[in-house]
């Protein structure tokens, strides 16, 4: 997989601060036929962004004007429960989110959004409610996210810190994943494999 590698960014906020989204409400169901991530930015919060007849609710936040583009989602709690689904990454990304702040996020989710360029921030509970705060009072304000240094500025201009594993976070900023990682060492694991033979000959016959 390639993506585009993370530098500092700024954006306007979408704020959804509901606590406990799970990806079924990230992505329902219905929309895991596909293993394309194309157009899956359409079925982003599915059932909470149309109506039975497929019409837009207009008091949903990503239908109200100015939403689009924004590259920050600024949700509550336990973002990402419930269950495996890779395309709730996918929905997002494909959205055009590229960080999602939070207090907490459901651990396979966390997972499954750094192997799919998607940036989860955990922020502690002040941070969070300051940022909650500042977004509410100015909804066009905008947040940097610096994963280099592992910061958010606010739009008041405090910084709050956040923590992504040290492999991750170089995924990340290269623009790349695991696969992706082994691939442009290729050489160095030949090397390594032609300098170390097998201990066990696979075609040798099992004893009986």
């Amino acid at each position: 997989m390639t993506v585009e590698p993370f530098r500092v960014f700024s954006s306007a906020v979408v704020p959804l601060l509901a606590d406990d989204v799970d990806t079924d409400q990230i992505i329902p169901a219905r929309f895991l036929k596909t293993t394309d991530k194309a157009g899956l930015g359409d079925s982003l919060f599915a059932d909470w962004r149309y109506d039975t007849g497929g019409a837009p609710r207009p008091g949903f936040v990503l239908n109200q004007p100015g939403m689009a583009g924004r590259r920050i989602l600024l949700a509550g709690a336990n973002f990402g429960a419930g269950s495996s689904r890779e395309h709730a990454p996918w929905a997002l990304t494909a959205f055009g989110f590229r960080a999602v702040l939070a207090t907490s996020f459901a651990d396979i989710f966390r997972s499954n959004a750094l192997k799919n360029g998607l940036l989860p921030v955990e922020l502690d509970p002040a941070a969070h409610a300051r940022a909650a705060a500042l977004v509410q009072a100015e909804p066009d304000a905008e947040v940097a996210v610096d994963l280099a240094a592992g910061t958010v500025t606010l739009p008041d201009g405090t910084q709050a810190r956040f923590e992504v594993d040290p492999f991750s976070r170089a995924m990340l900023l290269e623009g790349t994943d695991e696969l992706g990682y082994l691939l442009a060492r290729a050489d160095e694991v030949a090397a390594y494999e032609a300098a170390h033979p097998g201990r066990v000959d696979t075609t040798a016959p099992v004893a009986g």
